[in-house]
């Protein structure tokens, strides 16, 4: 079988689906920190309480939303502690983790980026 180049439109069609999907799964402005943070928090008690404190600027009603989201693209677990007051704790995903080398590759380029535009 030979395999199609990357210019041909229906590679190239079936390339932009998939970033597509990607963006709508991992877009905003708040996604990508939030799984960042589960990342680097992958052992500790990861609250709602926890995560609004901890990413500065993230309203408790925008951090529902976008939890909302991540779980239900499978990215992230939600888990009711039956304490009281009732606790939910949020968890990356095996699946989750696979974004880990999307959040590496961000950060360096936003490293660079930011040295190339400030210096």
């Amino acid at each position: 079988m030979i395999k199609k180049p990357i210019t041909d439109p229906e590679v190239c069609t079936g390339n932009i689906r998939a970033m597509t999907d990607a963006l709508e799964s991992l877009g905003g402005k708040w996604r990508l920190l939030i799984l960042h943070y589960l990342l680097v928090r992958a052992d500790e008690n990861n609250t709602f309480n926890k995560i609004e404190k901890d990413i500065e600027g993230i309203s408790a009603k925008m951090l529902s939303k976008e939890l909302k989201i991540l779980e239900s693209n499978l990215l992230v677990s939600r888990e009711v502690q039956q304490s009281s007051p009732v606790t939910v704790k949020y968890n990356i995903t095996e699946y989750g983790k696979q974004v880990r080398p999307v959040i590496a590759a961000l950060v360096n380029w936003g490293l660079a980026h930011r040295m190339e535009v400030f210096q």
